[in-house]
C-alpha cells in the first residue's frame, strides 16, 4: 500500500468519524418555589446519537424519586440511565437543604430565597459514547415571576434564567459553582478582565460594595499569580443561618456576610478562597496541606504584596502562624485546617525563600503555584517535589524543608 493511498484512507476514516460523531444537545432544567422543599430536575437529551449509558453518583439523602420512560435502574447511590434517540429525557427531586450539625445551613431554600451549588443539584455523571460524541450543555431554571438568579455562567442571548454550561475537558458538561436565587441584590464589574458579581438576598446587601471594592484591590494581584484566573467569578454572601464560613465552587465562592474581609491576624478568608478558585486544585492522598497552604499563604502574601500590610507586619503573621503550626503533629492530616494549614502556610514561605536563593530571584512559590494551576485536578507531593526540581534542581530539598517544620514541633 502507497503512502498517498494509506494517507487517503486515514482522512476518509476521520472524515467519517467525525460525521458520525455530530454534537448533541443537554438541557438541564430546574423549577425551584418556595412552597416546596425539592428542585424538581429534569435532563433532557436531544439529537441524531446521545450517549449510550449515563452512570449518575446520587446522594440518596437529596436526590429522589427518579423517573424516565425507559432504560432507568437504581440501586443505593447509583442509578444508570440509558437514553434513547432522538430525545429522552431523566426527571428526579432535589432536597435543597442541606444542615451541619452546628444547627447553620450550607444549602438552604427559604421563602425568599435559595442558596445552593449546581454541582450538588445535578450529581457527578459518567458516560459512554461513542469517540468524539460530545454535548453542547444549557441549564434553565423555572421560577416564581419576581424571582431572578445569580449564577456563573454566560447567559443564553440574554435571556434571563437561561444559561450556557461550559466544563472544559469533559465529553458530557455538567453545572458546577455556587448559585442564589429569589429577591436578590448584586454588585457587579469588570475587574483585571473577571466579570465580577457579588450577589446577596434582598436586606443583606450593606457589604456587597465593599467587597467589590476589596476584590478590585487584590484580584489584579491574584491574577498576576494565576493569570488563567476564570473570566467570570460568583461571590455570594449571606447571614445566619447560613454556614458561617467560606467556601469556593467553580468561578464561585460562598462567604458569610459577617466573615471580615481582613481578619484581625491580618489574613484574608476571601483571598484565600479567591485562591482556591483560580487553582482549582484538591488534595490527593494526604496532600490536603498543598492545597490549603498554598491558599492560606497567600492569604496574607497578596494583602501584603498589595500594601495592606508593611513588610514587619507580615513577618509578624509568620511569626504567628509559625507558634500555630506547633500544635499540629504533622502535614500530612486526611484534612487540613487550623494549625496544619498553618505550618503548611509556613511552609510555602519557607520554600519561596529557598527558591529564590537557590536561582538568584529568578523563581518562587508563584512559578509553584502556576505549575499546580495548570495541571489542576488532585495534587500529590510527589507533583510538588517533581515542579521544585524542575525549578532549582537539587539545591532546594522539599523533604528537608518539610523535616525542619517536623523538628520545630
Amino acid at each position: 500500500m502507497t503512502k498517498t493511498l494509506l494517507a487517503a484512507l486515514l482522512w476518509l476514516s476521520f472524515v467519517a468519524t467525525r460525521a458520525q460523531a455530530e454534537d448533541y444537545d443537554i438541557l438541564y432544567q430546574a423549577k425551584i418555589a418556595p412552597d416546596s422543599e425539592v428542585a424538581r430536575v429534569e435532563i433532557r437529551l436531544s439529537g441524531e446519537r446521545l450517549p449510550s449509558r449515563l452512570t449518575l453518583t446520587l446522594d440518596p439523602e437529596r436526590h429522589r424519586s427518579l423517573r424516565a420512560a425507559r432504560g432507568l435502574t437504581v440501586e443505593g447511590d447509583t442509578a444508570v440511565w440509558k437514553p434513547r434517540e432522538p430525545e429522552d429525557s431523566l426527571h428526579y427531586e432535589f432536597v435543597i437543604d442541606e444542615q451541619k450539625a452546628s444547627g447553620s445551613y450550607d444549602s438552604l431554600l427559604t421563602d425568599n430565597w435559595a442558596i445552593l451549588r449546581s454541582d450538588k443539584l445535578v450529581p457527578p455523571i459518567a458516560v459512554r459514547a461513542p469517540k468524539g460524541l460530545e454535548g453542547k450543555a444549557e441549564l434553565q431554571f423555572m421560577l416564581p415571576e419576581e424571582w431572578s438568579v445569580a449564577a456563573p455562567y454566560p447567559t443564553r442571548e440574554g435571556i434571563p434564567s437561561h444559561y450556557l454550561i461550559a466544563d472544559p475537558g469533559r465529553i458530557f458538561p455538567r453545572p458546577k459553582g455556587w448559585l442564589i436565587l429569589g429577591d436578590i441584590t448584586s454588585r457587579q464589574d469588570i475587574i483585571a478582565g473577571t466579570d465580577v458579581r457579588v450577589a446577596a438576598p434582598a436586606g443583606q446587601g450593606e457589604r456587597l460594595q465593599d467587597t467589590l471594592a476589596f476584590i478590585a484591590w487584590n484580584l489584579p494581584e491574584v491574577k498576576r499569580v494565576l493569570p488563567d484566573f476564570p473570566d467570570q467569578l460568583l461571590i455570594v454572601t449571606a447571614g445566619k443561618p447560613m454556614w458561617r464560613g467560606g467556601l469556593s465552587g467553580t468561578r464561585s465562592l460562598f462567604m458569610h456576610a459577617d466573615r471580615p474581609m481582613i481578619s484581625g491576624n491580618r489574613t484574608s478568608s476571601l483571598i484565600h478562597e479567591l485562591i482556591h478558585v483560580g487553582t482549582g486544585i484538591s488534595g490527593g492522598k494526604r496532600a490536603d496541606w498543598i492545597v490549603e497552604g498554598l491558599a492560606e499563604y497567600y492569604a496574607s502574601a497578596i494583602l501584603m504584596r498589595t500594601g495592606g500590610m508593611s513588610d514587619w507586619r507580615y513577618a509578624q503573621v509568620i511569626e504567628w502562624k509559625t507558634a500555630w503550626a506547633e500544635e499540629a503533629d504533622t502535614l500530612f492530616a486526611r484534612r487540613s485546617s487550623g494549625p496544619v494549614t498553618a505550618r503548611a502556610a509556613v511552609f510555602m514561605h519557607r520554600l519561596d525563600q529557598a527558591l529564590a536563593r537557590a536561582t538568584d530571584g529568578e523563581a518562587g512559590i508563584d512559578d509553584v503555584t502556576r505549575a499546580l494551576a495548570r495541571e489542576r485536578g488532585r495534587v500529590s507531593l510527589g507533583q510538588l517535589k517533581d515542579i521544585v526540581a524542575g525549578l532549582a534542581g537539587e539545591a532546594v530539598d522539599v523533604d528537608a524543608l518539610i523535616k525542619t517544620l517536623e523538628g520545630a514541633h
